[in-house]
């Protein structure tokens, strides 16, 4: 399909611009300026619809019948150099995992034709099945991530990407980690200036993230550096909060007070910060969180591996916090947001209920932590823009034009429709059954960048 920069799309669109609102944007006329912004969204039944038709005549694209339109996908944690072992080595504790089957994994990506190979193999697969944008985790090699920071912007998918500073020698083994805490801070900046300055990328579709890997990893002579970078150029920040109960025990055993805390005190704990997993965060870590306007990547699928509980997403909502969704590539074995989605509803519905049949009803589950697809959509796409400080993941004025078209009628694809469904079942329908098959056109910033 054509790019649509200086053009417009006609068709019916789906978004959720907060966590309990389904909006149906039905015969929807979005137009998408030279920049691929949208530039004004008309409605039938609004002023001048009939006549921005007429006027803009040829330049409307329109979706088939069959065909829907949802805001590309956020993914707000993806491991990139972890892709090789999708699917693989999560039969054991998070901490067992990552030593004998990660690090050697990503020790490897100090071979940049090593690295090419799979950073590209995972670019055009999450373009494919509709990720737009993705916060990504390098490693520790500068070269490397400065590889994948070029691949994202060759191949226009928004993205975020930071080199992974972990120093500590105690938990991180003597063939892959920073030399010391002053060469992850300095190469951090160095991959902030690259980044910034890179010449095909003055859009700033891609940013730069300083990346603690997660406080065990790091001296406090590391976070300390990083917590001052932060401070000094607004940089985004991502690392792992209160993962599991062996990562939260450590900080606690470490600090005698937990993640969230620690890392405020380290000046990491900011606007523009990613916390994944946080499934241990307490009462007041919510707060503190939601003050500082920090947010969570919510990874309801890697958490059934390694997180030995479910987060209470309807809780950190109801407490205003900023909350995206990611995969977790590979903690999680999937790298489809259509999965993320699902899985968030049904950890929802196993919190609330409870696993253990031996318990009484009533004793069983946390009550009032459901959540439903509309809120777990709402989380994939506009809730992870906010996270991000982004204008994407709505279809408003202003917001960049990353979108997703799905089609419903490919034979091979996971969706079935017989005619008689309300568009809010079609909309059930999609995002239950959605295949990478069923997904016809990616935008970003207007432009079609689903691989061919």
């Amino acid at each position: 399909m054509k790019s649509l920069t200086g053009r417009a799309i006609l068709g019916t669109f789906f978004q959720a611009p907060s966590p309990d609102r389904l909006d149906v944007l039905r015969d929807a006329l979005i137009e998408v300026d030279e920049a691929g912004t949208i530039a004004a969204v008309t409605l039938p039944g609004d002023a001048g619809y009939t006549d921005r038709i007429a006027v803009l005549g040829e330049a409307i694209v329109r979706l088939p019948a069959g065909s829907y339109g949802i805001p590309g996908f956020v993914d707000c944690h993806v491991h990139a150099p972890q892709y090789p072992q999708l699917g693989q080595a999560l039969d054991v504790p998070l901490e067992v995992w990552l030593g004998k089957y990660t690090f050697p994994l990503e020790a490897r990506y100090a071979d940049l034709d090593f690295a090419r190979s799979r950073y590209t193999a995972l670019i055009d697969d999450l373009l494919a099945i509709g990720t737009t944008t993705a916060l990504y985790f390098g490693t520790v090699h500068l070269e490397a991530t400065k590889l994948l920071a070029d691949l994202c912007i060759d191949k226009g998918q928004r993205a975020l990407v930071g080199k992974v500073v972990m120093d500590h020698p105690d938990s991180c083994p003597h063939y892959y980690r920073d030399a010391d805490a002053a060469t992850g801070a300095a190469e951090t900046r160095a991959l902030i200036e690259y980044v910034r300055s890179h010449p095909r990328n003055t859009a700033g579709r891609v940013l730069p993230v300083i990346t603690p890997r997660f406080i065990p990893s790091c001296t406090d002579a590391a976070l300390t550096a990083l917590g001052e970078l932060a401070g000094e150029t607004g940089a985004h920040v991502q690392t792992h909060c209160s993962e599991s109960d062996w990562a939260h025990s450590h900080v606690f055993a470490r600090y005698g007070h937990t993640d969230a805390e620690a890392l405020d005190r380290f000046g990491l704990l900011t606007r523009r910060t990613m916390l994944a997993h946080s499934n241990f965060l307490t009462d007041d870590d919510m707060t503190r969180v939601a003050r500082r306007g920090a947010a969570v990547a919510h990874c309801a699928l890697s958490n059934i591996y390694f997180a030995n509980s479910v987060f209470p997403l309807r809780a950190a909502l109801s407490r205003h916090m900023h909350v995206g969704l990611g995969t977790d590539i590979s903690g999680g074995p999937s790298a489809s947001m259509f999965e993320a989605c699902r899985a968030t509803v049904q950890s929802s519905r196993l919190l609330e209920d409870g696993v253990d049949p031996a318990l009484p009803a009533a004793q069983r589950g946390r009550p009032n932590s459901r959540v439903d697809l509309v809120t777990a959509f709402h989380v994939a796409t506009a809730g992870g823009g906010t996270a991000l400080d982004l204008p994407i993941g709505c279809f408003a004025p202003g917001f960049h034009f990353d979108a997703v078209a799905i089609d419903t009628t490919i034979r091979d694809g996971g969706i079935r429709l017989f005619g008689d469904e309300n568009l809010e079942g079609v909309f059930e329908k999609l995002i239950y059954g959605a295949t990478r098959v069923n997904v016809a056109h990616v935008w970003v910033a207007g432009e079609d960048r689903r691989p061919t």
